[in-house]
């Protein structure tokens, strides 16, 4: 089955004119090429579509409900260029994030909300992950975009920094730190410690090592997953050094004290894309986090 859109753009001016001589002055031609469109359209799509007679043409009852397709089949085409431009300039399309567990505190739901609002023809996919394979399926396409830890981010790979926190002291309620306001990294000693592991969550065992002496200190568990962590934390199998955004978990019976003497920001958080990416809509969740502050 096979027809034109001239001869759709034919039939629907004689069904609303149900008039072959004004229906073909609509469109600017003589009526024979018009009945020739018709009778085309007719054999092509196999039915009927008109009765005529030399008074009156009418639609039969294949002629209408064709009629309610040819609209749809006409606004479709009319919608197609438009929703080509909006593809290519990025205003329409699919983006897929990867996202490591800590990046979905605030940071994660900021994003995907400013998207909605200024970017609402985007669709998001979401895909949890670490900083790792973030890289890796950023290479195989299987993501656009990431949000991970710096340092395990090759030069292929372009990133911006999109949030950045600090490392706090995360107690049991009935640990003598629980009342402090602030602990020095100094007074973390013969503590027993849960700590980060040093091949799966190195980002943030490479943080605690660099300010917590963790040889004046015993190390009761190492995990990769801050949910695991929080939770021993919570059933005083000993603190842990984790960001601050951890306490968005709301773990009962877990105290987050700030370490003193460490930067604010030395948690950072950046957003990850391969720069060879196709993908028009990835430019624009690029601009909108390059030009808003996802931290505020």
């Amino acid at each position: 089955m096979k027809f034109t859109l001239a001869q759709i753009l034919s039939f629907i001016a004689v069904a609303e004119n149900l008039h072959f001589g004004k229906a073909a002055e609509e469109l600017n031609m003589t009526q024979p090429p018009l009945s020739r469109q018709i009778q085309k359209l007719e054999k092509s799509i196999g039915v009927q579509l008109f009765e005529r007679n030399n008074r009156n043409v009418t639609l039969t009852p294949a002629g209408e409900s064709f009629l309610a397709e040819a609209y749809g089949l006409l606004a479709s085409v009319e919608r197609a260029p438009r929703r080509a431009q909006k593809i290519a300039e990025g205003a329409w399309g699919q983006i897929t994030i990867g996202c490591t567990a800590v990046s979905s505190f605030g940071v994660l739901g900021d994003l995907l909300s400013r998207m909605a609002d200024r970017l609402p023809g985007v669709s998001v996919e979401i895909a949890e992950m670490v900083t790792a394979e973030e890289v890796k399926a950023l290479s195989e396409g299987l993501i656009d975009i990431g949000l991970g830890r710096p340092d395990r981010v090759p030069s292929i790979v372009e990133t911006t920094q999109i949030h950045s926190e600090r490392l706090v002291v995360a107690v049991p309620a009935h640990h003598e730190f629980a009342g402090r306001t602030s602990v020095a990294s100094s007074e973390i000693a013969n503590q027993t410690l849960i700590m980060h592991s040093p091949t799966k969550a190195r980002y943030f065992y490479d943080l605690t090592v660099r300010y917590i002496d963790v040889g004046a200190n015993e190390i009761a568990h190492s995990l990769s997953q801050i949910l695991t962590i929080v939770n021993l934390v919570a059933a005083g199998r000993g603190i842990a050094i984790v960001s601050e955004s951890a306490s968005s978990l709301r773990v009962d019976g877990v105290s987050y004290i700030p370490l003193s003497d460490v930067p604010d920001d030395v948690v950072e958080l950046h957003a990850i894309w391969n720069p060879e990416s196709r993908n028009p809509a990835l430019r624009q969740v690029i601009d909108l986090i390059r030009n808003e502050n996802l931290s505020a």
